[in-house]
């Protein structure tokens, strides 16, 4: 079906946390193709699979070593063929993320490049001369520190934006952009339905390598190394090539919190489908108004383009411990999926969302799997920080805490593997897991499920547009309206009652679809939300 993506519902896969099916304590193709019933009975289109690649995992698989093979950690190409060709059994479809902007400095071509200056591969990454004695110039990597790495064999350095293991590629050269671009056709003639872009605005650097500047507060402003016009050439030359593939899409992940940086790169016609950008996602504390403010930025900001709504994915805290409490999580886990599925946008779950699951903490660095949070401890140590202040600023730099192994039952391991896993289970897997919420009508499980049903079968909430959007006193509002369909939506993110008025609905009846709070509605002219109401109704 052409342009599917655009109703489709979004499930990201962080593999190796997701199901183990061969019981070594990692996820894999085996226990993904194990659960596609599960996905398919929670309603989800389209599966988001996190890189599979062989990588040395100094980034757990970010940092690829051989685009054409799967890691064994996953299992074989042929457990990845049946898993593929089991979703699309299931008319699930399924997008897997590439990563264009570096390999691992284990990948034979960055091993051939550093093995001299004659090399023929020199040129496929960065290399630069020292600059008066130092690095080449001041930028700085995303995960501390400089983003150059001196080679002593060749007396140059190279060009890392983010960890040193992680080797930018020089797609000035053509050859490095024909290479990628073949593996690009290999995926898609395996029968993949597109691919989630990592980093795609960081492809290129500016020519004279500039230093970059500095804002008030003494924090690197990335002005020349990511964003730069020639990036969207790249994205173009992208598009043409998937476009010879039938119904393909392409999810661009913009390394940015800003939408109008996020905006240049999405274009139906010749750009990516979809930006996968941050500024809902990297909200740090629960905040009504910082929410709307960027729900309301996306519907300005991307000329008239469809936004990805999220608030947790495999980089950051799940949005349930942000911005809950012991007291409310599983409202707020309802409130959330309530947004997600109603909002203007392409919804994305992210694994274990669906049952509110909770971030965990590590407590010792043995068990920190996670590169950010591990060069954070060490800068911590060195820095002369107690263990205990270490590990806190540990877990805060780094993103394991979201990665935890969904939580399917109250077994041993939580029923994610039959040993121990590679990062710690939730302590709270008894309580909370997939078995025990499908048995309760009332669970975060069944409220997404039953909201999902709802969404597959309401233009309004499909295609429609706002014809109201708004927010007061810690409630979010909006009307959208597809055709005569109508759809309006009260969120109450407050502990207190909020009375709100049903006249501007024009209406003359209004039928609740959906609420977590109540289970008629019997108000004609004012409704009394009640505190941490998720409330859906269409009017007739």
């Amino acid at each position: 079906m052409k342009n599917w993506w655009k109703k489709a519902i979004f499930y990201e896969i962080y593999i190796r946390s997701f199901c183990d099916g061969n019981g070594d304590g990692i996820g894999d193709f085996i226990g993904i193709t194990k659960k596609l019933d599960y996905l398919k009975s929670l309603g989800v289109d389209c599966i988001w699979l996190t890189p599979f690649y062989k990588s040395p995992k100094v980034d757990n698989g970010y940092d690829i070593s051989d685009y054409y093979e799967i890691d064994a950690d996953y299992g074989t190409m042929e457990d990845f063929e049946t898993f593929l060709k089991e979703a699309h059994k299931r008319d699930i479809k399924v997008i897997v993320d590439l990563v264009l902007n570096h390999t691992s400095d284990k990948h034979p071509w960055f091993i051939e490049s550093k093995s001299s200056l004659q090399s023929p591969k020199r040129d496929w990454y960065i290399w630069k001369d020292p600059k008066d004695g130092g690095v080449p110039n001041n930028w700085e990597s995303f995960f501390e520190g400089s983003a150059w790495e001196y080679d002593s064999n060749t007396k140059q350095y190279y060009y890392h934006a983010f960890a040193k293991e992680q080797v930018d590629l020089n797609w000035r050269n053509e050859d490095v952009k024909k290479a990628m671009f073949d593996v690009i056709k290999f995926w898609l003639d395996k029968g993949i339905d597109g691919f989630r872009l990592d980093v795609i605005n960081f492809l290129m650097v500016d020519e004279q390598f500039k230093d970059n500047p500095y804002d008030e507060k003494g924090k690197q402003i990335h002005k020349y190394d990511k964003d730069l016009p020639e990036t969207l050439d790249i994205v173009e030359e992208l598009r043409k090539l998937v476009d010879q593939y039938p119904d393909k899409v392409l999810v661009g992940e913009v390394g940015t919190e800003n939408v109008l940086e996020a905006a240049p790169y999405l274009d139906e016609e010749k750009r990516l489908h979809l930006v996968f950008n941050f500024n809902l996602g990297s909200i740090q504390k629960f905040d009504v108004n910082k929410i709307f403010k960027e729900l309301k930025s996306l519907e300005q900001n991307l000329n008239g383009g469809l936004p990805t709504i999220f608030f947790s994915s495999h980089d950051m805290p799940r949005h349930v411990t942000r911005f809950g409490n012991d007291n409310n999580r599983e409202d707020m886990a309802k409130l959330f999926s309530m947004l997600i599925l109603t909002a203007r946008g392409v919804p994305f779950i992210y694994q274990g969302d669906e049952l509110g699951m909770t971030d965990i903490y590590i407590k010792d660095i043995k068990d920190m799997r996670d590169v950010a949070g591990i060069l954070a401890y060490e800068k911590a140590i060195k820095e002369g920080k107690t263990e205990d202040e270490a590990i806190k600023i540990a877990n805060e730099a780094g993103r394991d805490s979201g990665r935890n192994p969904v939580q399917w039952d109250s077994s041993r391991y939580a029923g994610f593997s039959l040993t121990t896993p590679w990062l710690p289970v939730n302590e709270n897997y008894k309580e909370l897991n997939a078995k025990k919420q499908s048995e309760d009508e009332n669970s975060v499980l069944n409220f997404y499920k039953k909201l999902i049903r709802i969404r597959k079968n309401s233009d309004a909430l499909l295609q429609g547009e706002y014809i109201v959007l708004q927010n007061k006193d810690d409630l979010i509002y909006f009307i959208r309206k597809s055709g005569n369909e109508k759809c309006a939506v009260f969120l109450n993110f407050s502990d207190e009652y909020k009375e709100v008025s049903l006249d501007n609905l024009d209406a003359d009846k209004i039928e609740m679809l959906i609420s977590n709070k109540r289970e008629v509605l019997d108000a004609k002219y004012n409704i009394r939300l009640f505190p941490y109401e998720a409330l859906l109704v269409r009017c007739l």
